[in-house]
């Protein structure tokens, strides 16, 4: 059985007093999903699974709740960042569980997706993140410029001919190639510092960080890893090595308005309206996740949030040219990030963080806690979190699990059929009764 939009809305923003248990897991057992590639295509329709979880049986739902095509978000959303999840993920909890003005939270954002998506949708906004860049890669996009504003404001930036960077760039960037970025650089990093940066400087700061490196001819560098991960330097010596290959020339002012106009291409009248409104108001802070943020007891909608998967996937090493970039020290954002090695570990600093939630949250609001399956698929994290919600006033609803086909990038490493890897989604549903 398939609910019209407006009827599944009414049914799971239920009062704090109706069965918000009962109705959440009636429309997740009863919801397909028909939209497959053909014009017969079956449709799919849910698996329940139960798993034990603190003497509790807890409901697995399992479909393909939201497309598994890789642009189907907003245009603004294109940007690498690694371990993030899709913008139809946290659209499909924003658009069921919250109306327009809602206050939507995410204190892991990563690059933004689920702030920028909720702005989208209409809804305000507050985020959170211990490494600096994501207040970079986000607070632009709630604001963009237009293409001509980003166009001027490039020929306006003085080139450096002699441009040499303080650390060794030569196995990345031609000599050429290289006295841009610096150039670029000196020029954002002034303007920051002496407080004449606009919106413009910010969107533009966002899209260079953004194509730093990469694997085609739309990135500053010559062929290495895709752009959400970047190299060491003596790995890409080994990548140029082994291809044969020394970094091309590369124009970086034009490289920089091509992936702007790509960026804005789908920005419309109604869009830019919304990001106004939410990025007004916008709260972004860059604390501890566990312990005590700015934001006031009991006043977020829902929380749409993925944490670092144990130590999966090293946020800090993967960024470091973008953080020279901007001026940020790597160093000191490694010390800052979770990446703990330990199961009991992990549980522990989730724990905290579910703690903080259930006081930033309002009675009958919701938490939508996305976490994956790692180690081969022997451990399922969403059966770690599921118990933790309850130890400090969240109900546990049950878990939403994504059954989807895998992107070409998890085909390269070998992830197939959700057999391995952090690809499949399992997102665990809190709930604050009290």
């Amino acid at each position: 059985m398939s609910y019209p939009r407006a009827r599944l809305c009414e049914r799971l923003r239920t009062s704090v007093s109706g069965d918000a248990r009962v109705n959440v897991g009636r429309y997740l057992a009863e919801f397909t999903w028909a939209g497959g590639t053909g014009l017969f295509d079956e449709p799919r329709r849910t698996r329940v699974e139960w798993f034990d979880s603190g003497g509790c049986r807890v409901p697995r739902y399992v479909n393909e709740y939201w497309t598994s095509g890789q642009r189907g978000g907003h245009s603004l959303h294109e940007i690498s960042y690694r371990a993030c999840f899709k913008a139809e993920l946290p659209r499909f909890f924003m658009e069921r569980l919250t109306e327009s003005g809602a206050l939507v939270y995410d204190p892991f954002m990563g690059r933004g997706t689920a702030l920028l998506e909720a702005a989208l949708l209409g809804r305000r906004v507050a985020g959170n993140d211990v490494n600096p860049l994501s207040e970079l890669l986000l607070r632009p996009r709630l604001d963009p410029p237009t293409q001509r504003a980003v166009e001027e404001r490039l020929a306006e930036i003085p080139p450096v001919p002699q441009g040499k960077a303080d650390i060794d760039l030569s196995m990345f960037y031609s000599p050429a190639t290289e006295a841009q970025v610096m150039g670029l650089r000196a020029y954002l990093l002034e303007r920051a510092g002496n407080g004449a940066e606009d919106s413009v400087d910010r969107w533009i700061r966002m899209v260079a960080t953004n194509r730093l490196t990469g694997h085609s001819a739309g990135f500053f560098s010559v062929y290495t890893m895709p752009p959400n991960q970047a190299v060491s330097a003596e790995s890409q010596r080994k990548i140029n090595e082994r291809r044969g290959q020394a970094p091309p020339d590369r124009d970086v002012t034009a490289i920089t308005a091509r992936k702007s106009a790509a960026l804005l291409r789908g920005v419309t009248g109604l869009d830019r309206e919304r990001l106004e409104t939410a990025g007004g108001s916008a709260r972004l802070f860059q604390v501890d996740a566990a312990g005590r943020s700015p934001l006031e007891d009991g006043c977020v909608d829902l929380v749409v949030t993925s944490p670092p998967f144990l130590d999966i996937v090293q946020y800090a090493s993967d960024n470091w040219l973008r953080c020279w970039f901007n001026g940020i020290d790597a160093g000191d954002v490694a010390g800052r990030i979770t990446t703990p090695k330990s199961v009991d570990e992990w549980a522990r600093a989730m724990e905290g963080a579910l703690s903080e939630l259930a006081r930033v949250v309002r009675p009958g609001g919701w938490v939508a806690f996305e976490v994956g399956e790692v180690r081969g698929g022997r451990l399922l994290l969403d059966e770690v979190v599921a118990p933790l919600g309850p130890r400090v006033g969240l109900e546990c609803h049950g878990v939403v699990v994504n059954d989807q086909q895998f992107t070409k990038t998890a085909n390269c490493w070998g992830v197939r059929n959700n057999r391995k890897g952090t690809n499949t989604n399992r997102i665990v549903v809190f709930r604050k009764s009290r």
